[in-house]
């Protein structure tokens, strides 16, 4: 049985002011600070390669505002599989 975890990090960008506690968090380095404001003109956080991400969570403890939401893939063999074929196109 394999006990990897897979995990999707989904960041309301609306709510996000860009403090950056999420991206010095993340053990995997899967977030950034965007380039480009969202409609209060804050910079948000957004996820630039969920492949890494396997869910810890600290991302969304971090998070001052509750702009992130982290979900862990139950089937981690299927996901890895369709993450692999995706990364080849």
């Amino acid at each position: 049985m394999n006990t990897e975890m897979i995990g999707k990090i989904k960041i309301d960008t609306e709510k996000c002011k860009g403090c950056g506690l999420c991206v010095e968090a993340c053990p995997k380095n899967v977030i950034v600070i965007s380039e480009h404001p969202n409609k209060n003109g804050y910079l948000p956080a957004e996820v630039i390669n969920d492949i890494e991400c396997f869910g810890c969570a600290l991302c969304a403890i971090m998070c001052p505002d509750a702009a992130i939401e982290v979900y862990r893939d139950i089937d981690v063999e299927a996901v890895k599989a369709q993450r692999e074929s995706m990364a080849q196109v």
